[in-house]
């Protein structure tokens, strides 16, 4: 059985953003970056076989012209919490993108009561929780 290939939307080419979209395009799956600044589509790897848009992921325009209709995912994957949460409101409010996952750095905004139906990922509870439990499991070894 073949898997089939996603039609994904990458909002911000970050080391993060650009990482992702890296990664899916080199399985084949079909991406779209889009960044405000185009110096960030430097970290995209060569063989990124994938478009990428210049403009501001919030604009309309700007995800009409990313075919954001046809999207499977949108992943958002900016530096500002505002922004990716923004994002994965109108992917899946307004164009209805059956998978949306945001990246939220603050935890506090992690449970906000807006993204209901977007997976948020917090890297910082995230990193948190892994250092706890070294931490706790290094203790354990000392007594």
């Amino acid at each position: 059985m073949t898997k089939r290939s996603l039609y994904a939307l990458v909002l911000g080419c970050s080391r993060l953003g650009a990482f992702l979209a890296n990664r899916l395009s080199e399985k084949g799956h079909s991406v779209v970056v889009i960044d405000e600044d185009e110096a960030s589509f430097l970290l995209l790897d060569r063989n990124f076989s994938g478009f990428k848009i210049e403009g501001n992921p919030v604009e309309t325009a700007v995800l009409h012209q990313a075919k954001i209709h046809k999207a499977d995912i949108v992943i958002a994957t900016t530096r500002d919490d505002n922004i990716n949460i923004m994002c994965a409101q109108i992917a899946r409010n307004i164009f209805k993108v059956p998978r949306v996952i945001s990246r939220i750095f603050d935890p506090s905004l992690n449970d906000f009561n807006l993204l209901k139906d977007i997976e948020t990922i917090c890297p910082t509870t995230l990193t948190g929780d892994l250092m706890i439990k070294t931490i706790l499991d290094e203790d354990k070894d000392i007594q």
